[in-house]
């Protein structure tokens, strides 16, 4: 069995291969490396925009770990429930990394049933319309960015949200 850590949430993973996408924050591959290779990401200092976009990025994620949760409690579709729970637990590392860089505790989010609608298909479009929100603020925080670490974690929250995407374009159309 190999050890691999994600460049991107620096957990590790256990397995014989490397997994499509990190387990825990979504990554694509090619962010998993194997762990004797990882090293901590160090960001010597974050300049005014950085910190504001990131600010921004959180309280993205938070938002969406909240309507996902919801969905999660709201929805009676079996694999519906299943993907909003990890949906939800994915954005939830997103926005422990964020919290990390800034140097702040994590929100705490708690269950809020006004968050989602009672319809799955109803929360399956808003969920879209949510992952195409993040796409569009990420790219426009990766062009934005100057410090190479945070250009290289906005890049893989595009690629994570638009893998997001397309989950909830393919159950849009059953």
């Amino acid at each position: 069995m190999k050890v691999f850590r994600c460049k991107i949430c620096g957990d590790p993973y256990l397995g014989e291969d490397v997994p499509t996408n990190c387990p825990f924050c979504g990554a694509p591959s090619k962010y998993m490396v194997m762990a004797g290779y990882w090293e901590e990401p160090v960001i010597e200092s974050l300049s005014e925009e950085a910190k504001d976009n990131l600010y921004s990025a959180l309280q993205l994620e938070v938002d969406n770990i909240r309507f996902y949760k919801c969905a999660t409690e709201m929805t009676n579709d079996k694999e519906g429930k299943q993907m909003f729970r990890a949906l939800s637990k994915i954005e939830s590392e997103h926005a422990s990394l964020i919290a990390k860089i800034l140097g702040i505790e994590k929100p705490t989010v708690t269950l809020d049933k006004i968050a989602c609608y009672p319809s799955y298909q109803e929360n399956l479009k808003d969920a879209h319309a949510r992952e195409e929100r993040a796409i569009k603020e990420y790219s426009k925080f990766f062009k934005a960015a100057k410090e190479p670490r945070i250009k290289e974690i906005f890049q893989a929250l595009v690629q994570i949200e638009s893998d997001h995407l397309r989950l909830a374009e393919e159950r849009i159309k059953k």
